[in-house]
């Protein structure tokens, strides 16, 4: 059975595979720009110059750019049998909507969308290995009623 473990935020996703004795870990980075808003009055008088601030712009390109990182980690879990999903913003619930929407066979994979901090490298295989080892004890519980 193979069991993926993803946590992802905007900057990079931790793709933890996990094994029986072992976890095989890949960080994808997402490239994803972090964009500040420039714009609005230049005075503080009223009637001075301001600037049009394009919103929809950044919003626009920023979807785009989490397609293209979503499209880099689909390849890596497309073989897993159960997925789990952590992170610390809205990246996980982006992306999660994204298998929804255009993945739909990867999708019925996931177990679970849950919200975490952020984790150095090694909390998180603990935490993604903690957690499959806690289902799979759930599930034996359950199997043997």
């Amino acid at each position: 059975m193979k069991n993926i473990g993803i946590w992802m935020d905007k900057e990079k996703a931790y793709i933890i595979n996990v094994k029986e004795n072992n976890e095989e870990m890949t960080t994808i980075f997402s490239e994803i720009e972090d964009y500040r808003i420039h714009g609005g009055s230049g005075t503080k008088m009223k009637g001075g110059p301001q600037d049009v601030v394009q919103d929809s712009k950044f919003l626009e390109r920023e979807k785009h750019q989490f397609k293209s990182y979503f499209k880099k980690i689909i390849p890596i879990i497309k073989d897993s049998d159960s997925i789990v999903i952590y992170g610390p913003a809205e990246a996980g619930e982006k992306f999660k909507k994204e298998l929804d929407e255009n993945y739909n066979d990867l999708s019925k994979k996931v177990n679970a969308v849950i919200k975490s901090d952020s984790l150095t490298e090694n909390q998180t295989k603990a935490l993604i290995r903690d957690y499959f080892k806690k289902s799979k004890s759930n599930y034996k519980a359950i199997k043997e009623f």
